[in-house]
């Protein structure tokens, strides 16, 4: 093969890798701060200030092909327990999230669901 294409060939994984990488982050910190604001309304305590990649998918949308991520944190009501919540991203839009039943507010993690910040919806 030509050496030039060679070189472009490898420019090109290095550029597709770097932009993959830097979208990551992205939507971690976007998922961040979604559970960041779930926990705040529904008075929870998010703990470690952290969430976790559990799973990533590719999904076709009207957009186009998009990635999914599904991501995992901890939060807790009274300091007591650790409970589990999930934050989707569909691309960089939010997908779902939820918090563990069994709160004790009337906040919206009560039933699996938290208000979506951006939209103001309730998210299933």
């Amino acid at each position: 093969m030509n050496p030039i294409m060679d070189n472009l060939t490898a420019l090109l994984v290095v550029l597709i890798a770097g932009w993959l990488w830097l979208n990551t982050l992205r939507a971690r910190e976007l998922a961040l701060a979604h559970a960041r604001r779930a926990c705040e309304r529904a008075g929870v305590q998010l703990l470690d200030q952290a969430v976790a990649l559990r799973s990533l998918s590719l999904r076709w949308t009207p957009q186009g092909l998009r990635v999914r991520r599904h991501y995992g944190f901890e939060f807790s009501i009274a300091g007591v327990e650790r409970r589990n919540g999930r934050v989707v991203l569909l691309g960089l839009a939010l997908e779902r999230l939820e918090l563990d039943a069994d709160t004790d507010s009337d906040a919206p993690g009560d039933t699996g669901e938290a208000r979506d910040g951006d939209t103001g919806q309730f998210v299933p």
